[in-house]
């Protein structure tokens, strides 16, 4: 069987894993599927995070 072009992958809070000060102990993740040709590189996007309650970069995580 042949692999799917298309993935799943993990975008995770990059200042809620930087910042240990934070308001809550929890991490800000979002699924989303990425084409594996086109995009080879590990994405990253400006997502709202609920636990900073602004926006802010996620990055794909493995």
């Amino acid at each position: 069987m042949a692999k799917g072009v298309r993935i799943i992958i993990t975008l995770e809070c990059t200042e809620c894993r930087s910042n240990s000060d934070k308001r809550s102990p929890g991490v800000s993740r979002y699924t989303t599927t990425k084409n594996r040709r086109n995009t080879t590189s590990r994405l990253e996007l400006k997502k709202f995070c609920t636990h900073c309650n602004k926006h802010t970069n996620h990055k794909e995580i493995k």
